[in-house]
């Protein structure tokens, strides 16, 4: 099978279960902007020297395919979604990077009021990462809104990331200056 499918060439794309929505569906915007950012986080690892930060960026970058999965899933598809094996957003998925928080809040990072990005380009990339996760909160935030996605938990999961890219960032310029 071609990667070329051509079912979109008329500006619609395919959901899980055969459901088709135009290509500027808020469904589709969210997902696409989740997409994005697993790829600012790729770039984000592949710019990395510290193993911490690898290691943390690869399991949240697995862990956002989940949240993709669950976003492009219809409401209505949830339980054969789930019943399918698929993995939900959870309290818990959160609480992972509620102690990454602590653990790196622990370290004494250095900075002075907000942070202008770019002081190295490892930083410069998990800025642009966190700025991407904030969009994509916004998009979720619109599918929230219009009733289109029940679980709460995934707004909660994204706050957080954003939360926890800017700290890895200051962590980073912490460690150039060491």
């Amino acid at each position: 099978m071609s990667i070329a499918t051509k079912t979109g060439d008329h500006g619609t794309t395919g959901l899980m279960y055969g459901h088709r929505v135009p290509k500027n569906h808020p469904r589709v915007e969210a997902c696409g902007t989740l997409d994005e950012l697993n790829a600012a986080l790729g770039l984000a690892r592949a710019t990395a020297t510290e193993k911490f930060v690898v290691e943390n960026i690869f399991w949240i970058q697995k862990s956002l395919v989940d949240v993709m999965g669950e976003v492009g899933v219809l409401t209505e598809d949830l339980p054969r979604y789930a019943q399918g094996g698929f993995t939900l957003v959870t309290p818990e998925l959160t609480a992972k990077l509620d102690a990454l928080v602590k653990e790196i809040e622990a370290q004494n990072i250095s900075f002075n009021g907000w942070a202008t990005p770019g002081a190295t380009q490892h930083s410069a990339a998990l800025d642009v990462a966190r700025t991407v996760c904030r969009r994509a909160e916004r998009r979720v935030f619109d599918l929230q809104t219009a009733g289109e996605l029940k679980n709460t938990e995934i707004l909660i999961f994204l706050n957080r990331l954003s939360d926890l890219l800017w700290l890895f960032a200051r962590w980073v310029e912490t460690q150039a200056k060491a």
